[in-house]
């Protein structure tokens, strides 16, 4: 008899604990941030080229920016079980635990077919090495008037898509990952 009162006493004590205890939904989400891991989309009114691509740090995410020669607001960012070069469909080898395929509706050359950005290494478009979140960014080709970039991640992890006018005429496509869920 003592025995079953002591395991009803420690299961009621078990239950009115959990039940005490914040719900995961209701806990703070990390850093503040809302995102998801669902694909992201930007319609298409403006297209301009793409002139440079860079990344930064940040304390809750890593940040990957497209940059353009003018206004550039179509998109399509999502996670894929690869990314594949534009045009042959070759797979882009990426370092990471996921695959986060960016494309931008804009051409990476000009009206007369110069390039508008050329990267060095077409496998290390940005030295990531050492980051929290980002594994490695690549290039994955410009083909009919869309770019393509491999983003290698360390997990299917939320991330955000946004564009910004500027600096000066062009304008920015920016992809934050955030460094957990």
């Amino acid at each position: 008899m003592r025995r079953t009162i002591a395991t009803i006493t420690a299961l009621l004590t078990a239950t009115l604990a959990f039940l005490a205890a914040p719900a995961a939904a209701d806990a703070a989400p990390y850093c503040g941030l809302r995102w998801g891991s669902l694909p992201e989309r930007g319609a298409v009114t403006e297209t301009a080229a793409l002139t440079d691509v860079r990344a930064g740090r940040h304390a809750c995410f890593d940040r990957l920016v497209l940059d353009f020669a003018g206004d550039a607001d179509g998109y399509l960012v999502r996670y894929v079980p690869a990314v594949t070069m534009d045009g042959s469909g070759q797979v882009v080898p990426l370092r990471g635990g996921a695959d986060l395929e960016v494309v931008a509706v804009a051409p990476a050359y000009d009206d007369n077919g110069h390039d508008t950005y050329a990267p060095a290494d077409r496998r290390e478009l940005v030295r990531v090495s050492g980051w929290q979140t980002f594994r490695q960014v690549a290039w994955a080709g410009s083909f009919e008037g869309q770019t393509t970039i491999g983003l290698g991640v360390r997990a299917r992890l939320p991330f955000r898509v946004f564009t910004l006018d500027g600096p000066g005429a062009g304008s920015r496509l920016v992809i934050d990952v955030a460094h957990r869920w």
